[in-house]
């Protein structure tokens, strides 16, 4: 079966979930540099069968659009371009960064080691991409 992935954008670096082979569960992969990104990303495709890449749409609290949609936007077209036999998808990422400070936090990992933002980054994703997933379900 197909597989997805998912990527919380960001201008420095990007989170990076992947399902497993059912489609069921997401694991965060990796976090990469935004400039290595699309190469990590043809790597990923060659290795597997992606279907689909999520990419996380940053909303503000009354539904409007994050200041870095533009350069989400030119993201996505880099990518259709890229990976034209692969669907590109957007889901609703408000809240995720918070989210995965709680859960870095209950899960007891050191205060030192909190302070490392790529952590963050790719359980966001982990959780963008679970929550996509659940909402396919629907």
């Amino acid at each position: 079966m197909s597989k997805i992935v998912a990527l919380d954008f960001g201008l420095k670096r990007m989170g990076v979930a992947i399902t497993d082979d059912l489609n069921i569960i997401a694991s965060a992969l990796e976090t990469v540099s935004s400039q290595n990104i699309v190469p990590f990303l043809k790597k990923i495709i060659e290795n597997n069968d992606i279907k689909t890449i999520v990419v996380g749409q940053p909303r503000q609290k009354d539904y409007s659009s994050s200041f870095v949609e533009k350069e989400i936007l030119k993201f996505i077209d880099v990518l259709k371009k890229k990976f034209p036999n692969v669907s590109l998808e957007r889901y609703d990422e408000r809240y995720t960064s918070l989210m995965a400070k709680k859960v870095i936090i209950q899960s007891g990992v050191s205060k030192s080691k909190r302070k490392d933002k790529s952590l963050v980054d790719k359980i966001s994703a982990t959780i963008i991409l679970q929550s996509y997933l659940e909402n396919l379900k629907k």
